[in-house]
Formats: structure tokens, sequence, C-alpha cells
């Protein structure tokens, strides 16, 4: 399995690339698949739509509850047409959440295959699956969350003199872990693991005197209000400021996250799509973290713990120039 971290290339790149990529506009996103209606599946259909163009047709198709998993998909589809696609030779199908994922890769066929906006431990779940190692299938995972070393350079730009960094990992963090691990070249990680929500104050007990900084993985904890909020409550007890991947993170009191918005995401799995259908890239599957960050900050912790930060276009800025 590869896993890329790419510039995401403007969709309308793709309509005037032809010279530098043959064929990569002759393959149309024909059929996107989504599990449920929240918020962020629908913003993520609504980029597409805000995207949409004379020249290939899209179906929008809602999957319903126990709806099998393989054979044609039922439903009343939407048509959507977006900027940089024509009608295809060989059609993308695109799945929205792990829901839609699990149903796309047991649908039969040979068309080239995006699975949008999954966690990665949804990748971790689904690639034991034999149907993603289908040998005649292009598949293309896209992560909802940026690298890991996005989340560092956003640290290092907040605080660049401090090199402790504390994580509480469960038992299934252990990709998100080892990815943070070869990243942070140069960093002393504090790692406490916590295999359930008795053990996490522990856990923290234990790191916190030892932490510069708290960084809360998108793994079980992060995807946790209850435990992200008990996290938040230990950096703020001992003035710690505190790091995640999520929009929620900061509302709640952490000081700054590195996101990748649905609207970004939406971009991003197009133009993965067309890749894949342009037969661009290497075979097989191709997992990509989601680019561009987009940096959000608490302004009020800020204060709080007594720190002046850049503005957020100044530190996104700072995030994406590793790249």
């Amino acid at each position: 399995m590869l896993l890329r971290r790419t510039r995401t290339i403007p969709v309308a790149a793709f309509a005037c690339a032809a010279t530098a990529w043959s064929g990569a506009c002759a393959a149309g996103l024909t059929t996107v698949l989504m599990g449920d209606e929240s918020a962020p599946y629908a913003e993520f259909v609504q980029q597409l739509r805000k995207m949409q163009e004379a020249g290939s047709h899209l179906d929008l198709i809602r999957l319903t509850a126990g709806q099998p998993a393989s054979g044609p998909f039922s439903g009343a589809p939407s048509a959507v047409r977006p900027r940089g696609a024509v009608p295809a030779d060989a059609p993308v199908t695109m799945a929205v959440g792990v829901a839609a994922a699990r149903s796309a890769i047991e649908r039969p066929g040979q068309d080239p295959l995006v699975l949008a906006m999954l966690s990665r431990i949804d990748y971790e779940s689904l690639k034991t699956n034999p149907a993603m190692r289908h040998p005649a299938r292009q598949i293309g995972v896209l992560l909802r969350d940026p690298a890991m070393a996005d989340q560092l350079a956003l640290i290092d730009a907040v605080m660049p003199h401090k090199r402790r960094l504390g994580v509480v990992a469960t038992g299934e963090s252990a990709p998100i872990l080892n990815e943070l691990q070869s990243a942070a070249q140069g960093w002393d990680l504090q790692v406490e693991f916590a295999p359930d929500a008795k053990s996490l104050a522990a856990a923290l007990r234990v790191l916190v005197p030892r932490s510069d900084a708290l960084l809360i993985l998108p793994d079980r904890i992060g995807d946790d209000q209850a435990a992200t909020l008990a996290v938040l409550r230990a950096g703020a007890g001992a003035g710690l400021p505190v790091f995640g991947a999520s929009d929620g993170l900061v509302r709640s009191g952490g000081l700054a996250a590195a996101v990748s918005t649905p609207a970004q995401l939406a971009q991003q799995a197009l133009a993965l799509g067309q890749k894949l259908a342009a037969n661009i890239g290497p075979r097989g599957v191709v997992v990509e973290a989601a680019t561009p960050a987009t940096v959000r900050v608490n302004t009020t912790v800020a204060r709080g713990l007594g720190l002046r930060l850049p503005e957020e276009r100044e530190l996104t800025e700072r995030v994406t120039a590793i790249r």
C-alpha cells in the first residue's frame, strides 16, 4: 500500500492539462455513494455541485440501512456535473464515508474507485477485505485528516522551542502512532497507552508532567467527545496547549488544529478519481492524506496561555510550506 502526501491539484487544471497528462480528462465521475446525511458528507457533495458544469453526468445515490453490499445500487439519483469531467470511457465510483466504502468495494465491477473521507482507522479496517486487492481495479483512498507531519509543523510554528509532545494512544492507534513517530525526527515523543476509558485518567497523570504540549490523535480518543474533553481538562489544569485534527477540538478548548474541510476534500477526491481513471501514478491501492490543511486557532485559549499566535492564514501557509 502506498501513502502519498501530495498537493491538491486544482480541479480546473484537469480541463487544460491534456498535454501533460494524456487522457486525464477522458474519464467522468459518474457515481457518488453516501451512507448517511451527516453535515460533513452533505458539504462534500455540495462542493461537487458547486464545481458543476456541462459535460459529465454524476449520480448521487443514498444508501439505505440494510441495503446489500453487492449487486446494483438502488435509489433516486440526482444529477451533478463536476467541473473538469467529461463523459467517461472509464467511469469512477466515489464512496463517501466508511459505510458507503464497505458497500462500494463489494460491488461488482472494474471501474476506478475512490473511498473518501475515511479515518486512518476506517482504512485499516477495510484494507484486510480481499475486495481491496482486486487486480483489475484501481482504488484510491482519501483520508479525512492531514498527515501527522502537518500536525507537527503546526505545533512547531506555534511553539518553536518546545519538543516534548505528549500523546495518549489506544491499541488501535498503532498505524497513526507509527506515522507520527516516523515524522517526529527531533521531537521527544511521550506516549502513554489507555486501553479503556478508565485508564485514560491514569495515563494523563503520568503524561502531563513530562510534556510541553498534548496532541490528540484522530483515533478512538479523538472521536469520542468525553475522552477528548478529559484530555482538554488535563491540559488546561496544567497550562499545557492541546493540539488535534478537528474543528470540534478547537471549539471545545484546544489551542489549534490542522484540519481539511469537506469542501477541500471534495476537490482532492475528484482530482484523485481523475488520476486513477487516467492511469496516472502507481497501480494498486493509493492512499492520500488530506491536503491542503487549514489551521484553526482558539484565540481565547491562546490568550489564557499567554501565547501570541500568528493569524490562521499565516499558520496555514507555514504548515503547507513543508510539502
